[in-house]
């Protein structure tokens, strides 16, 4: 059986940051599941940016489904943890199951990736103080008040924790993230 990873999302993730780890994790032999508030068709969005916009655009992205809801996770059978980011960890933060869920991951040291809005939901669950993260740039704020040190980079690497600032980091996010993932979890 193959080591297990859990994606945390909802609806109004950003499609990439979803999708991209999701495949790429596959790719690598890992068994991924997706969890949500509750099993249905997720929707998520494509932001980008527009001459003439100070901030991102958002846009219908793909959909898909959600293999399982918060209340059905077992953290003990994941070997690592990944967040995405977008608009869903403004009101995911707030979802008591899943904050068990994450505190779980952060009590047992397991490998965690968080990229773009996805530190808003570690930061919920006092998973940053007295680390160095990144996260999209408009957050360095957030990340400081939650007691972390934040650092403008591509991906950062703290432990068992790898946080990216968004979607165009891709390749070095995931890059990081699976070194991580062989030293604490190679699929077997």
């Amino acid at each position: 059986m193959s080591a297990k990873i859990l994606i945390v999302t909802g609806d109004a993730a950003e499609s990439l940051e979803v999708l991209y780890p999701y495949q790429r994790l596959r790719e690598e032999g890992y068994e991924v599941h997706i969890a949500a508030p509750a099993r249905k068709t997720l929707q998520f969005v494509v932001h980008d940016f527009e001459p003439g916009f100070d901030t991102y655009t958002e846009k219908p992205g793909y959909t898909w489904p959600a293999d399982l809801a918060f209340s059905e996770v077992d953290p003990g059978q994941y070997v690592a943890l990944v967040i995405p980011g977008g608009r869903a960890p403004e009101y995911l933060r707030n979802d008591p199951e899943l904050r068990k869920i994450l505190k779980s991951f952060f009590d047992t040291d397991k490998p965690v990736a968080q990229i773009c809005h996805g530190p808003l939901l570690t930061a919920a669950v006092d998973g940053l103080r007295g680390r160095r993260v990144t996260a999209y740039p408009a957050l360095e704020l957030d990340m400081q008040a939650a007691g972390a040190t934040f650092q403008d980079a591509e991906a950062v690497v703290d432990g068992t924790l790898v946080s990216s600032r968004a979607w165009p980091d891709h390749s070095r996010w995931m890059r990081e993230f699976l070194k991580v993932l062989r030293a604490k979890a190679p699929v077997t």
